[in-house]
């Protein structure tokens, strides 16, 4: 029954809640809708704007393997972080790092939520159609999803990343997310799933989009090493 309901929600062709067939679908980069899962996926759809001209145009560099970054995201609900890791996803894991050292992210707000299962942003139109104007490879999926991972939302087309994310709440969204396994983990969050929470408890339009009603901004998003 779980695992139904969150394959309807992930699957949003639009944005990058595309992956469980409308939820999860982040359309990740170029230009087309995102859609990871049912008809809520966590992808977006068409290609945005680089937040500054610092900020990359194409793939950047993977993060070396081993390494890890500590990225910190201030919001109006409070702060999170998230522990990123190159042995997860190494090129997804630089791609984040490199948007969110340039400030891509600020000003970005999380455009989708869907109670029990996650949250999604990285889009800068808004409207989970957005991206920063290129995609990235894909990479195999070698971790478990769970409660705090941090994985890229898509479309269903081969090499979609690219700058929307998703923070999964619930354990119980495992299920849906393996049955696809192709939202590349990036990493963890570490401390202020609180925060995560208090803007999943935030209104949406409900089932397909779960579009924020009052979407959350990431006001400021900082890198550090580790």
């Amino acid at each position: 029954m779980i695992h139904a309901r969150f394959a309807r929600l992930i699957s949003i062709r639009r944005p990058l809640l595309a992956v469980l067939g409308g939820a999860l679908a982040v359309a990740a980069c170029s230009g087309s809708p995102a859609s990871p899962v049912p008809s809520a996926a966590i992808g977006p759809t068409a290609a945005g704007s680089p937040a500054s001209t610092a900020c990359p145009t194409s793939q950047p560099p993977a993060l070396p393997a081993g390494e890890t970054r500590t990225v910190t995201i201030e919001t109006a609900k409070g702060t999170f972080v998230i522990k990123v890791e190159a042995n997860l996803s190494p090129i997804a894991a630089g791609n984040f790092v490199a948007l969110a050292s340039c400030g891509f992210y600020d000003g970005v707000v999380f455009h989708r939520i869907v109670p029990g299962f996650v949250i999604q942003g990285g889009d800068p139109r808004g409207d989970g159609t957005g991206g920063p104007g290129y995609s990235i490879k894909d990479e195999p999926v070698t971790a478990t999803y769970g409660r705090g991972t941090v994985a890229m939302a898509r479309t269903s087309a081969p090499d979609s990343v690219g700058s929307q994310f998703f923070i999964v709440l619930d354990d119980a969204a495992r299920q849906a997310l393996a049955s696809y396994n192709t939202y590349q983990i990036i990493g963890t969050v570490t401390s202020g799933m609180d925060v995560v929470d208090a803007i999943a408890a935030m209104p949406n339009s409900g089932p397909p989009d779960n579009k924020a009603l009052d979407p959350v901004a990431m006001i400021r998003v900082s890198v550090s090493n580790p």
